[in-house]
Order: C-alpha cells, then structure tokens, then sequence
C-alpha cells in the first residue's frame, strides 16, 4: 500500500471516529484497488489468505457502511456489494452501475441523464432520488 494512500484511508477513518485496523485498512485498499462494487465473498478473496476471519469482515463491512466509508448496494440481484466512496474518483457518489448478467462483473459507469423520448420526465419523477443499474452482457461475455 502506498504510504499517501495509506495516509489518506487512516485519516477517512479517523474522521468517522473508527480505529485504522489491519482488517478495515486492508479490505479499504482491496476495494480501493478495484474501483468498484465487490461482494464480501470478493473482498475476502483478495485479502492475504487464513489472515482475517469472515465474521470480522462482515461486521467491519456492516460498520463502515453505516459510518459513510463505504457504500452498501443491491444491485437487483440480492447481493451486498461494497463500493469505496471515494474509490470511483472523478465519478459521482450517486453514479450508475453495469451488471452482467453472464458472468457477474460490476463496473461503474460514468454520469448518466436520464430523458424521457417524448420530452420532461413525468411529474412524480421531479427531484425523486433515482438509482439506475444497467443490465445485460458485457464484452467478454457477448463475444464468448
């Protein structure tokens, strides 16, 4: 882990009042890394094996998504992804997410707008809060 990302991950949580843990610094920097969703099955997999227990991951995960850290999502498919707030630099906290239907990779997906073919949106959608999720197969899966 770089020394000014290791800086910046104790100091989110620091300023959210939680202790730098060898488990919360270590899942912070996988799903850093990865700049995208990842279940808790996904993040596990990517820490140093026989290290960290997945009871303390699931609870660390659960904590840090209720302290603002990191972003908990059902993408329609009935499966807790993490997100890394800030991991999706340049990107929107509120952004739209691609899920393959094939293979299960989620990325994120940079600002979209959403527009009605045949002019505004109807009155009900005025200021609600949308979340979108884009469906269907992604290249790798499309071209197998």
């Amino acid at each position: 882990m770089t020394e000014a990302l290791t800086v910046e991950l104790k100091g989110t949580l620091k300023s959210k009042g939680l202790r730098a843990t060898a488990l919360r610094l270590a899942s912070l920097r996988v799903l850093h890394d990865n700049a995208a969703p990842m279940t808790q099955e996904q993040v596990l997999a990517a820490l140093p094996e026989g290290v960290f227990d997945p009871a303390s991951l699931w609870r660390s995960l659960a904590e840090l998504s209720e302290k603002g850290v990191l972003r908990r999502m059902d993408l329609g498919d009935r499966v807790w992804r993490y997100e890394l707030v800030d991991s999706c630099r340049g990107i929107s906290p509120d952004h739209a997410h691609f899920l393959c239907d094939d293979c299960g990779v989620v990325r994120c997906l940079p600002p979209v707008r959403l527009v009605a073919r045949q002019g505004g949106l109807p009155d009900i959608l005025q200021g609600a809060h949308l979340k979108v999720r884009v469906s269907g197969s992604c290249a790798e899966c499309a071209a197998a």
